[in-house]
Protein backbone atom coordinates (compact mmCIF):
# COMPACT_ATOMS: atom_id res chain seq x y z
CA UNK A 1 0.00 0.00 0.00
CA UNK A 2 2.78 2.43 0.89
CA UNK A 3 4.34 1.71 -2.62
CA UNK A 4 1.07 2.57 -4.29
CA UNK A 5 0.94 5.63 -2.26
CA UNK A 6 4.40 6.51 -2.99
CA UNK A 7 4.23 6.35 -7.02
CA UNK A 8 0.83 8.54 -6.76
CA UNK A 9 2.87 11.12 -4.91
CA UNK A 10 5.46 10.83 -7.83
CA UNK A 11 3.07 11.42 -10.70
CA UNK A 12 1.35 14.44 -9.00
CA UNK A 13 2.53 18.01 -11.03
CA UNK A 14 5.69 19.46 -9.10
CA UNK A 15 5.03 22.85 -8.01
CA UNK A 16 7.81 24.61 -9.38
CA UNK A 17 10.41 22.83 -12.56
CA UNK A 18 13.90 22.48 -13.26
CA UNK A 19 13.14 23.19 -16.91
CA UNK A 20 10.92 24.54 -19.41
CA UNK A 21 12.05 21.48 -21.30
CA UNK A 22 13.99 18.03 -21.21
CA UNK A 23 14.84 15.94 -24.38
CA UNK A 24 15.84 12.70 -24.26
CA UNK A 25 17.72 12.03 -27.61
CA UNK A 26 20.30 14.21 -29.11
CA UNK A 27 19.82 13.19 -33.26
CA UNK A 28 18.25 15.22 -35.84
CA UNK A 29 14.87 15.38 -33.85
CA UNK A 30 16.58 16.14 -30.32
CA UNK A 31 19.09 18.65 -31.46
CA UNK A 32 16.79 21.04 -33.29
CA UNK A 33 14.24 21.07 -30.63
CA UNK A 34 16.93 22.30 -28.48
CA UNK A 35 18.11 24.46 -30.58
CA UNK A 36 14.82 26.06 -30.78
CA UNK A 37 13.88 25.82 -27.31
CA UNK A 38 17.44 27.87 -26.31
CA UNK A 39 16.69 30.49 -28.93
CA UNK A 40 13.71 31.36 -27.18
CA UNK A 41 15.39 31.65 -23.87
CA UNK A 42 13.65 28.38 -22.39
CA UNK A 43 15.92 26.37 -19.74
CA UNK A 44 16.28 23.66 -21.54
CA UNK A 45 18.70 20.00 -21.03
CA UNK A 46 19.09 17.71 -23.76
CA UNK A 47 20.37 13.29 -22.56
CA UNK A 48 21.99 11.52 -25.11
CA UNK A 49 23.08 8.36 -23.86
CA UNK A 50 25.60 7.57 -26.81
CA UNK A 51 26.99 9.61 -29.29
CA UNK A 52 25.73 13.52 -30.49
CA UNK A 53 24.88 13.61 -34.09
CA UNK A 54 22.36 10.31 -33.83
CA UNK A 55 22.09 7.72 -36.56
CA UNK A 56 22.25 10.56 -39.21
CA UNK A 57 25.48 11.92 -38.24
CA UNK A 58 27.47 8.45 -37.40
CA UNK A 59 25.78 5.79 -39.15
CA UNK A 60 23.42 6.99 -41.72
CA UNK A 61 23.32 10.19 -43.61
CA UNK A 62 26.80 11.44 -43.91
CA UNK A 63 28.86 8.59 -43.87
CA UNK A 64 26.90 7.19 -46.61
CA UNK A 65 26.98 9.94 -48.84
CA UNK A 66 31.18 10.21 -47.92
CA UNK A 67 30.50 6.71 -49.19
CA UNK A 68 28.26 6.81 -51.84
CA UNK A 69 30.79 9.88 -53.61
CA UNK A 70 33.82 7.80 -53.80
CA UNK A 71 32.03 4.40 -55.45
CA UNK A 72 30.68 7.49 -58.16
CA UNK A 73 34.20 8.51 -58.82
CA UNK A 74 35.17 4.88 -59.36
CA UNK A 75 32.22 4.01 -61.81
CA UNK A 76 32.69 8.02 -63.68
CA UNK A 77 36.22 6.26 -64.27
CA UNK A 78 35.24 2.87 -65.66
CA UNK A 79 33.33 5.64 -68.38
CA UNK A 80 36.39 7.58 -69.06
CA UNK A 81 36.10 6.33 -72.80
CA UNK A 82 32.24 7.80 -73.09
CA UNK A 83 34.01 11.32 -72.25
CA UNK A 84 37.00 10.94 -75.22
CA UNK A 85 39.24 9.57 -72.53
CA UNK A 86 41.30 6.10 -72.12
CA UNK A 87 39.28 3.55 -70.16
CA UNK A 88 40.72 3.82 -67.20
CA UNK A 89 40.81 1.44 -63.54
CA UNK A 90 41.85 3.45 -60.47
CA UNK A 91 43.54 1.33 -58.29
CA UNK A 92 42.60 2.30 -54.46
CA UNK A 93 42.75 1.03 -50.66
CA UNK A 94 39.27 0.08 -49.68
CA UNK A 95 40.40 1.00 -46.00
CA UNK A 96 41.40 3.98 -46.96
CA UNK A 97 37.95 4.85 -48.51
CA UNK A 98 36.98 3.76 -45.05
CA UNK A 99 38.95 6.12 -43.11
CA UNK A 100 37.95 9.12 -45.48
CA UNK A 101 34.76 8.23 -44.48
CA UNK A 102 35.70 8.87 -41.06
CA UNK A 103 37.13 11.65 -41.87
CA UNK A 104 34.24 13.76 -43.10
CA UNK A 105 31.67 12.28 -40.23
CA UNK A 106 34.32 14.14 -38.07
CA UNK A 107 34.45 17.04 -39.90
CA UNK A 108 30.97 17.56 -39.53
CA UNK A 109 30.82 16.58 -35.89
CA UNK A 110 31.29 20.28 -34.66
CA UNK A 111 27.83 20.92 -36.04
CA UNK A 112 26.33 18.71 -33.32
CA UNK A 113 28.64 18.92 -31.02
CA UNK A 114 27.74 19.01 -27.05
CA UNK A 115 30.29 22.14 -27.02
CA UNK A 116 28.45 23.95 -29.90
CA UNK A 117 24.85 23.13 -27.91
CA UNK A 118 26.09 24.45 -24.34
CA UNK A 119 27.32 27.42 -26.24
CA UNK A 120 23.79 27.63 -27.53
CA UNK A 121 22.83 27.31 -24.04
CA UNK A 122 21.78 23.99 -23.54
CA UNK A 123 22.19 22.14 -20.62
CA UNK A 124 23.95 18.73 -22.59
CA UNK A 125 23.91 15.76 -20.23
CA UNK A 126 25.83 12.72 -21.06
CA UNK A 127 23.76 9.56 -19.52
CA UNK A 128 21.10 6.91 -19.69
CA UNK A 129 17.77 8.50 -18.60
CA UNK A 130 14.42 6.97 -17.40
CA UNK A 131 11.10 9.30 -17.47
CA UNK A 132 10.01 8.16 -14.17
CA UNK A 133 6.36 10.45 -14.65
CA UNK A 134 4.87 12.90 -17.02
CA UNK A 135 7.15 15.73 -15.33
CA UNK A 136 9.99 13.73 -13.93
CA UNK A 137 13.37 11.90 -15.51
CA UNK A 138 15.86 9.94 -13.91
CA UNK A 139 19.87 10.16 -14.91
CA UNK A 140 23.12 9.48 -13.43
CA UNK A 141 21.11 9.31 -9.73
CA UNK A 142 19.55 13.34 -10.35
CA UNK A 143 16.32 13.72 -10.50
CA UNK A 144 15.11 16.51 -13.16
CA UNK A 145 11.86 18.04 -13.42
CA UNK A 146 10.31 19.44 -16.44
CA UNK A 147 7.38 21.46 -17.46
CA UNK A 148 7.07 19.34 -20.78
CA UNK A 149 9.05 16.26 -22.40
CA UNK A 150 10.25 15.20 -25.51
CA UNK A 151 11.10 11.73 -26.78
CA UNK A 152 13.31 11.97 -29.39
CA UNK A 153 15.36 8.68 -28.97
CA UNK A 154 15.10 7.72 -33.35
CA UNK A 155 15.06 3.95 -34.56
CA UNK A 156 17.70 1.28 -34.92
CA UNK A 157 18.19 -1.02 -37.62
CA UNK A 158 15.50 -3.78 -38.06
CA UNK A 159 16.89 -7.14 -37.70
CA UNK A 160 13.93 -10.00 -38.80
CA UNK A 161 14.09 -12.81 -36.91
CA UNK A 162 15.47 -15.30 -39.33
CA UNK A 163 16.87 -19.08 -38.25
CA UNK A 164 20.99 -18.75 -37.79
CA UNK A 165 21.07 -14.81 -38.80
CA UNK A 166 21.89 -14.51 -34.85
CA UNK A 167 24.89 -17.30 -35.53
CA UNK A 168 26.81 -14.91 -37.72
CA UNK A 169 28.46 -11.54 -37.64
CA UNK A 170 25.77 -9.40 -39.89
CA UNK A 171 26.08 -6.17 -40.94
CA UNK A 172 23.29 -3.39 -40.70
CA UNK A 173 23.73 -0.10 -41.17
CA UNK A 174 25.22 0.99 -37.39
CA UNK A 175 28.00 -1.30 -37.97
CA UNK A 176 28.82 -1.24 -41.48
CA UNK A 177 31.20 1.34 -40.87
CA UNK A 178 33.87 -0.31 -39.32
CA UNK A 179 34.68 -2.60 -42.35
CA UNK A 180 38.08 -2.15 -43.57
CA UNK A 181 38.38 -4.54 -46.38
CA UNK A 182 35.88 -5.05 -48.83
CA UNK A 183 33.41 -8.20 -48.91
CA UNK A 184 34.30 -10.34 -51.72
CA UNK A 185 30.34 -11.70 -52.04
CA UNK A 186 27.98 -9.26 -50.12
CA UNK A 187 24.70 -10.08 -49.71
CA UNK A 188 22.06 -7.28 -49.34
CA UNK A 189 19.00 -7.92 -47.67
CA UNK A 190 16.28 -5.29 -48.52
CA UNK A 191 15.56 -3.48 -51.51
CA UNK A 192 14.51 -0.61 -50.03
CA UNK A 193 16.80 3.01 -49.93
CA UNK A 194 19.30 1.91 -48.08
CA UNK A 195 19.59 -1.65 -49.35
CA UNK A 196 19.94 0.02 -52.71
CA UNK A 197 22.05 2.65 -52.18
CA UNK A 198 24.32 0.42 -50.32
CA UNK A 199 24.23 -2.98 -53.13
CA UNK A 200 25.15 -0.26 -55.62
CA UNK A 201 28.30 1.43 -53.94
CA UNK A 202 29.65 -1.80 -52.82
CA UNK A 203 29.10 -3.33 -56.39
CA UNK A 204 31.10 -0.35 -58.02
CA UNK A 205 33.94 -1.27 -55.52
CA UNK A 206 34.44 -4.61 -56.78
CA UNK A 207 31.99 -6.79 -54.13
CA UNK A 208 30.01 -9.09 -55.83
CA UNK A 209 26.75 -8.12 -55.01
CA UNK A 210 22.90 -10.06 -54.69
CA UNK A 211 19.95 -7.90 -53.22
CA UNK A 212 17.45 -9.72 -52.08
CA UNK A 213 13.83 -8.47 -51.87
CA UNK A 214 10.73 -10.25 -50.50
CA UNK A 215 8.77 -7.07 -52.52
CA UNK A 216 8.00 -7.98 -56.16
CA UNK A 217 10.34 -5.08 -57.51
CA UNK A 218 12.89 -2.34 -55.61
CA UNK A 219 11.72 0.42 -54.18
CA UNK A 220 8.28 -0.40 -53.66
CA UNK A 221 7.08 2.84 -53.26
CA UNK A 222 8.03 4.50 -56.17
CA UNK A 223 6.18 3.99 -59.25
CA UNK A 224 6.96 0.38 -61.34
CA UNK A 225 8.83 2.37 -64.16
CA UNK A 226 11.17 3.63 -61.42
CA UNK A 227 11.68 0.31 -59.90
CA UNK A 228 12.10 -0.84 -63.67
CA UNK A 229 15.03 1.92 -64.60
CA UNK A 230 16.84 0.99 -61.49
CA UNK A 231 16.96 -2.56 -61.80
CA UNK A 232 17.89 -2.21 -65.20
CA UNK A 233 21.07 -0.07 -64.17
CA UNK A 234 22.34 -2.48 -61.50
CA UNK A 235 22.01 -5.51 -63.96
CA UNK A 236 24.50 -3.54 -66.21
CA UNK A 237 26.37 -3.30 -63.19
CA UNK A 238 26.58 -6.35 -62.43
CA UNK A 239 24.20 -6.62 -59.36
CA UNK A 240 22.13 -9.85 -58.95
CA UNK A 241 18.44 -8.74 -58.15
CA UNK A 242 16.15 -11.67 -56.40
CA UNK A 243 12.40 -9.71 -55.93
CA UNK A 244 10.14 -11.79 -54.99
CA UNK A 245 12.60 -14.09 -52.70
CA UNK A 246 11.62 -14.68 -49.12
CA UNK A 247 14.39 -15.62 -46.66
CA UNK A 248 14.03 -18.28 -44.54
CA UNK A 249 17.19 -19.33 -43.12
CA UNK A 250 21.11 -18.95 -42.53
CA UNK A 251 23.43 -21.62 -42.71
CA UNK A 252 26.87 -21.87 -41.82
CA UNK A 253 29.24 -24.92 -42.97
CA UNK A 254 32.47 -24.64 -42.03
CA UNK A 255 34.06 -21.20 -44.07
CA UNK A 256 30.82 -21.24 -46.02
CA UNK A 257 27.59 -19.28 -45.63
CA UNK A 258 24.16 -19.36 -47.36
CA UNK A 259 20.93 -17.97 -47.30
CA UNK A 260 18.15 -20.07 -47.85
CA UNK A 261 15.45 -18.55 -49.67
CA UNK A 262 11.85 -19.12 -51.10
CA UNK A 263 11.03 -18.06 -54.11
CA UNK A 264 7.69 -19.29 -55.92
CA UNK A 265 7.77 -22.43 -54.34
CA UNK A 266 10.92 -23.40 -54.93
CA UNK A 267 13.96 -23.74 -52.76
CA UNK A 268 16.91 -21.01 -53.84
CA UNK A 269 20.72 -21.00 -51.69
CA UNK A 270 23.23 -17.84 -51.89
CA UNK A 271 26.34 -18.18 -50.80
CA UNK A 272 28.20 -15.12 -49.60
CA UNK A 273 30.41 -13.72 -47.35
CA UNK A 274 29.07 -11.20 -45.84
CA UNK A 275 25.39 -10.24 -45.37
CA UNK A 276 24.02 -6.70 -44.38
CA UNK A 277 20.51 -6.35 -43.09
CA UNK A 278 18.80 -3.41 -44.87
CA UNK A 279 15.17 -4.30 -44.21
CA UNK A 280 13.58 -1.09 -42.16
CA UNK A 281 14.50 0.47 -39.12
CA UNK A 282 12.23 -0.04 -35.26
CA UNK A 283 11.90 3.19 -33.20
CA UNK A 284 13.49 3.07 -29.84
CA UNK A 285 10.70 3.25 -27.51
CA UNK A 286 11.73 0.37 -24.82
CA UNK A 287 13.61 0.58 -21.62
CA UNK A 288 13.29 4.14 -20.57
CA UNK A 289 9.64 4.48 -18.73
CA UNK A 290 7.32 4.78 -21.69
CA UNK A 291 5.92 1.58 -21.08
CA UNK A 292 5.17 2.06 -17.42
CA UNK A 293 4.07 5.58 -17.67
CA UNK A 294 1.48 3.68 -20.44
CA UNK A 295 2.37 5.53 -23.19
CA UNK A 296 0.43 4.59 -26.47
CA UNK A 297 2.19 3.11 -29.46
CA UNK A 298 0.70 2.80 -32.65
CA UNK A 299 -0.05 -0.70 -35.07
CA UNK A 300 3.72 0.17 -36.79
CA UNK A 301 5.44 -0.02 -33.17
CA UNK A 302 6.03 3.99 -33.08
CA UNK A 303 4.73 6.45 -30.64
CA UNK A 304 1.26 7.36 -31.13
CA UNK A 305 1.60 11.14 -31.18
CA UNK A 306 -1.60 13.75 -31.61
CA UNK A 307 -1.72 16.23 -34.45
CA UNK A 308 0.14 18.78 -31.98
CA UNK A 309 2.58 15.87 -31.47
CA UNK A 310 1.96 14.96 -28.16
CA UNK A 311 1.45 11.59 -27.12
CA UNK A 312 -1.50 10.53 -24.49
CA UNK A 313 0.37 11.86 -21.95
CA UNK A 314 -0.07 15.58 -22.34
CA UNK A 315 3.29 16.70 -20.86
CA UNK A 316 5.35 13.64 -22.95
CA UNK A 317 5.46 15.48 -26.66
CA UNK A 318 7.40 13.34 -29.82
CA UNK A 319 9.13 13.83 -32.76
CA UNK A 320 11.80 12.23 -35.33
CA UNK A 321 11.62 8.42 -35.85
CA UNK A 322 10.62 7.48 -32.92
CA UNK A 323 6.98 8.62 -34.25
CA UNK A 324 7.47 8.49 -37.59
CA UNK A 325 5.21 8.68 -40.25
CA UNK A 326 8.56 9.64 -41.96
CA UNK A 327 12.19 8.55 -41.19
CA UNK A 328 13.87 11.38 -42.42
CA UNK A 329 16.20 13.97 -41.24
CA UNK A 330 14.76 16.67 -42.55
CA UNK A 331 11.07 15.72 -41.40
CA UNK A 332 12.45 15.03 -37.82
CA UNK A 333 13.91 18.26 -38.29
CA UNK A 334 10.50 19.84 -39.18
CA UNK A 335 8.81 17.93 -36.27
CA UNK A 336 10.95 19.33 -34.17
CA UNK A 337 9.76 22.76 -34.46
CA UNK A 338 6.20 21.61 -33.84
CA UNK A 339 7.29 19.77 -30.58
CA UNK A 340 9.43 22.61 -29.24
CA UNK A 341 6.94 25.19 -30.23
CA UNK A 342 3.66 22.97 -28.71
CA UNK A 343 5.66 22.30 -25.57
CA UNK A 344 7.10 25.28 -24.48
CA UNK A 345 3.61 27.45 -25.09
CA UNK A 346 0.70 26.00 -24.81
CA UNK A 347 -1.85 25.95 -24.34
CA UNK A 348 -1.53 30.02 -25.26
CA UNK A 349 -0.32 28.95 -28.62
CA UNK A 350 0.31 25.29 -31.19
CA UNK A 351 0.09 24.52 -33.89
CA UNK A 352 -0.74 21.34 -35.83
CA UNK A 353 2.15 19.84 -37.86
CA UNK A 354 1.96 20.09 -41.31
CA UNK A 355 2.84 16.54 -43.42
CA UNK A 356 1.35 18.00 -46.51
CA UNK A 357 4.86 18.53 -48.70
CA UNK A 358 7.22 16.21 -47.63
CA UNK A 359 9.82 15.62 -50.49
CA UNK A 360 12.50 12.23 -49.59
CA UNK A 361 15.72 11.13 -51.90
CA UNK A 362 17.14 7.76 -52.78
CA UNK A 363 21.03 8.27 -53.62
CA UNK A 364 21.24 5.64 -55.86
CA UNK A 365 22.81 6.83 -59.22
CA UNK A 366 20.54 7.90 -60.87
CA UNK A 367 19.22 9.35 -57.45
CA UNK A 368 15.24 9.04 -56.90
CA UNK A 369 13.44 12.10 -55.67
CA UNK A 370 10.12 12.90 -55.12
CA UNK A 371 7.03 15.11 -53.16
CA UNK A 372 3.69 14.49 -52.82
CA UNK A 373 1.77 12.14 -54.90
CA UNK A 374 2.82 9.47 -57.90
CA UNK A 375 0.90 7.91 -60.03
CA UNK A 376 0.85 4.70 -58.18
CA UNK A 377 -0.46 6.22 -55.04
CA UNK A 378 -3.33 8.43 -56.77
CA UNK A 379 -4.42 4.76 -58.12
CA UNK A 380 -4.55 3.33 -54.83
CA UNK A 381 -6.46 6.72 -53.52
CA UNK A 382 -8.62 7.07 -56.53
CA UNK A 383 -6.88 10.62 -57.14
CA UNK A 384 -7.86 11.63 -60.61
CA UNK A 385 -4.81 13.56 -61.91
CA UNK A 386 -3.36 14.55 -65.73
CA UNK A 387 0.55 13.37 -65.73
CA UNK A 388 3.29 15.26 -67.67
CA UNK A 389 6.55 13.95 -68.40
CA UNK A 390 10.34 14.88 -69.76
CA UNK A 391 12.48 13.07 -70.46
CA UNK A 392 16.36 13.68 -69.20
CA UNK A 393 17.40 12.86 -72.49
CA UNK A 394 16.15 15.94 -73.84
CA UNK A 395 17.62 18.46 -72.03
CA UNK A 396 20.76 19.55 -72.71
CA UNK A 397 23.06 19.59 -69.43
CA UNK A 398 21.90 15.97 -68.95
CA UNK A 399 23.12 15.17 -72.82
CA UNK A 400 26.25 17.86 -72.10
CA UNK A 401 27.49 15.68 -68.85
CA UNK A 402 26.69 11.98 -70.04
CA UNK A 403 23.56 12.11 -67.54
CA UNK A 404 21.05 11.61 -69.99
CA UNK A 405 18.52 8.73 -67.98
CA UNK A 406 15.91 9.46 -65.99
CA UNK A 407 12.61 11.88 -66.59
CA UNK A 408 10.64 14.23 -64.72
CA UNK A 409 6.72 13.99 -63.77
CA UNK A 410 4.35 15.80 -62.71
CA UNK A 411 0.98 15.19 -61.47
CA UNK A 412 -1.27 17.96 -61.33
CA UNK A 413 -5.13 18.51 -60.65
CA UNK A 414 -7.17 17.85 -64.14
CA UNK A 415 -7.97 21.31 -65.78
CA UNK A 416 -5.35 23.09 -63.61
CA UNK A 417 -1.61 23.73 -63.02
CA UNK A 418 -1.94 22.81 -59.67
CA UNK A 419 1.04 20.04 -58.48
CA UNK A 420 -0.10 17.34 -56.65
CA UNK A 421 3.38 15.61 -56.87
CA UNK A 422 6.40 15.24 -58.41
CA UNK A 423 8.92 12.41 -59.10
CA UNK A 424 12.73 13.13 -60.36
CA UNK A 425 14.93 10.20 -61.86
CA UNK A 426 18.26 11.21 -62.66
CA UNK A 427 21.77 13.05 -61.72
CA UNK A 428 20.97 15.78 -59.15
CA UNK A 429 17.42 14.58 -58.18
CA UNK A 430 17.93 15.47 -54.60
CA UNK A 431 18.38 19.37 -55.37
CA UNK A 432 16.11 19.35 -58.87
CA UNK A 433 12.96 18.69 -56.80
CA UNK A 434 13.16 21.37 -54.45
CA UNK A 435 11.69 23.70 -56.75
CA UNK A 436 8.66 21.39 -56.40
CA UNK A 437 8.55 21.57 -52.80
CA UNK A 438 8.68 25.13 -52.76
CA UNK A 439 6.07 25.18 -55.62
CA UNK A 440 3.81 23.03 -53.11
CA UNK A 441 4.57 24.37 -50.32
CA UNK A 442 3.31 27.99 -51.45
CA UNK A 443 0.54 26.87 -53.68
CA UNK A 444 2.79 27.76 -56.67
CA UNK A 445 1.76 26.13 -59.68
CA UNK A 446 3.33 24.78 -63.10
CA UNK A 447 2.57 28.23 -65.44
CA UNK A 448 4.46 30.17 -62.54
CA UNK A 449 7.61 27.04 -62.79
CA UNK A 450 7.40 28.08 -66.37
CA UNK A 451 7.60 31.95 -65.97
CA UNK A 452 10.42 31.83 -63.65
CA UNK A 453 14.35 32.06 -65.47
CA UNK A 454 16.09 29.35 -65.01
CA UNK A 455 19.91 29.13 -65.48
CA UNK A 456 20.97 27.42 -69.27
CA UNK A 457 22.55 24.95 -68.90
CA UNK A 458 21.42 23.31 -65.36
CA UNK A 459 19.85 20.12 -64.20
CA UNK A 460 17.22 22.57 -62.74
CA UNK A 461 16.15 23.89 -66.41
CA UNK A 462 14.47 20.57 -66.52
CA UNK A 463 11.53 21.69 -64.47
CA UNK A 464 11.10 24.22 -66.21
CA UNK A 465 10.51 22.19 -69.47
CA UNK A 466 8.41 19.92 -67.81
CA UNK A 467 6.40 22.88 -66.97
CA UNK A 468 6.45 23.45 -70.54
CA UNK A 469 5.12 20.13 -71.70
CA UNK A 470 1.99 21.03 -69.74
CA UNK A 471 1.63 24.24 -71.22
CA UNK A 472 1.78 22.85 -74.84
CA UNK A 473 -0.55 20.17 -73.78
CA UNK A 474 -3.19 22.34 -72.28
CA UNK A 475 -3.16 25.44 -74.73
CA UNK A 476 -6.48 26.95 -75.14
CA UNK A 477 -7.42 25.30 -78.77
CA UNK A 478 -10.18 28.16 -79.43
CA UNK A 479 -8.63 31.46 -78.06
CA UNK A 480 -4.72 30.21 -80.33
CA UNK A 481 -7.78 29.26 -83.83
CA UNK A 482 -8.93 32.78 -83.23
CA UNK A 483 -5.47 34.37 -82.66
CA UNK A 484 -4.40 32.29 -86.21
CA UNK A 485 -7.49 33.67 -87.87
CA UNK A 486 -6.08 37.32 -86.69
CA UNK A 487 -2.33 36.89 -87.89
CA UNK A 488 -4.09 35.87 -90.85
CA UNK A 489 -5.99 38.87 -91.14
CA UNK A 490 -3.02 41.11 -90.12
CA UNK A 491 -1.24 39.67 -92.97
CA UNK A 492 -4.09 40.95 -95.44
Amino acid sequence: MADIFARLIHRLKPKHFDYNLVILGGGSAGLVTAYLAAAVKAKVALIEKEKMGGDCLNSGCVPSKALLRTARLLADARRAGDFGLQDTAIPFDFAAVMARVQRVVEQVAPHDSVERYRGLGVEVIAGEARITSPHRIEVNGRTLTSRAIVVATGARPFVPPIPGLDRIDYLTSDNLWRLRQLPRRLLVLGGGPIGCELAQAFARFGSAVTLVELAPRLLIREDEEVSALLAARFAAEGIRVLTGHRAKEVRTDGERRMLICEHDGKRVEIEFDAILVAVGRAPRVEGFGLEELGVELTERGTLKADPWLRTNIPSIFCAGDVTGPYQFTHSAAHQAWYAAVNALFAPFKTFKVDYRVIPWATFVDPEVARVGLNEQEARERGIPCDVTRYELAELDRALADGAAEGFIKVLTKPGSDRILGATVVGRHAGETITEFVSAMKHNLGLNKILGTIHIYPTFAEGNKAVAGVWKRKHAPQRVLRWVERFHAWRRG
